[in-house]
């Protein structure tokens, strides 16, 4: 279907590479500087550096599986009105160059993971595989696909911990994971939204009703929300001159979890990054939150 396509130039290739690593959507990889940064450690130069790898690290391991991706999706993205005009289904970018991009990105990643420490390069080894079967097995899969898409986010924030020497602790998790499926469904929901009827290009999409991801949405929604208060609380009772901060915190997270919901409501969230970064009400919360948190952690 591709020999009648004409071949790029040089710096159509360059761009088409580019944009088939996808670097809008390493936006995602900033959950590596989560956990440090709720640990305290984040302004410690080598801390940090530490992290701002795990980023890069994270970045490279995601061009590997979004090139991937976009191989095995070719076909069922030549018939979607906008992932058609991805470079390797436009034929921009050849199959066999992005296949021999994604493996050298991947083996780039696992390599500097596990120079800087065994469990980092586990945490990149797991989410390259998990990565992988999501891409070829998984997202076709109902209930399992949210599963797997909402792992990616945990293990971006594991690895920001492991990369860092943080303890990762018990409700660092809870909410991680449930606060991955709630974004996780709310993308399932706006897709849904998007395409209509017209469900073909992803097979799991046409056994979701819209009843089924609403009840998914209020369940993870519910859990994370509960989570994160019983942690506040706890945290409260623990750190006494943190208490009023970290107690204050739970207004801005809950706002923009409803915020969140209200806009994948109305249409938005196939693309959760453009969500956080385009909407002016998630941008003043996110920042009134890491300001609270960050004077709970590192000023009490």
């Amino acid at each position: 279907m591709t020999a009648d396509l004409a071949s790029p130039g040089t710096g159509a290739l360059v761009r088409g590479i580019v944009r088939s690593v996808r670097p809008k959507q390493w936006a995602k990889n900033v959950l590596v500087f989560v956990a440090p940064g709720a640990a305290g450690v984040l302004l410690k130069p080598t801390s940090l550096l530490q992290a701002c790898l795990a980023f890069l690290v994270f970045s490279m391991a995601a061009g590997s599986c979004y090139l991937l991706n976009d191989v095995l999706d070719v076909e069922a993205d030549r018939r979607h009105p906008r992932k058609s005009k991805r470079p390797i289904a436009a034929g921009i970018v050849p199959i066999p160059l992005a296949l021999v991009l994604s493996i050298v990105f991947g083996l780039g990643a696992v390599g500097l993971a596990i120079w800087r420490t065994p469990k980092f390069g586990l945490i990149i080894g797991l989410y390259l595989v998990l990565t992988t079967l999501y891409s070829s097995y998984l997202k076709h899969q109902p209930v399992l696909d949210i599963v797997g898409l909402s792992s990616g986010f945990v293990l971006r924030l594991l690895g920001g911990g492991y990369a860092t020497d943080v303890a990762i602790t018990d409700w660092f998790l809870i909410i991680s994971a449930f606060g991955a499926m709630f974004i996780a469904t709310c993308k399932r929901e706006a897709e849904k939204k998007e395409m209509g009827d017209s469900t073909d290009t992803r097979a799991a999409l046409a056994t979701y009703s819209e009843g089924y991801l609403e009840y998914m949405k209020a369940v993870t929604s519910g859990l994370v929300l509960i989570a994160y208060c019983l942690f506040a609380v706890q945290r409260a009772n623990e750190h006494p001159p943190a208490a009023v901060w970290v107690m204050l915190s739970i207004l801005p997270f809950v706002i923009a979890i409803l915020r969140y919901a209200l806009l994948v409501d109305q249409g938005l969230g196939s693309a959760p990054e453009d969500v956080l970064i385009g909407d002016r009400q998630m941008q003043i919360f996110g920042v009134i939150y890491a300001v609270l948190m960050g004077v709970s952690v590192y000023a009490s």
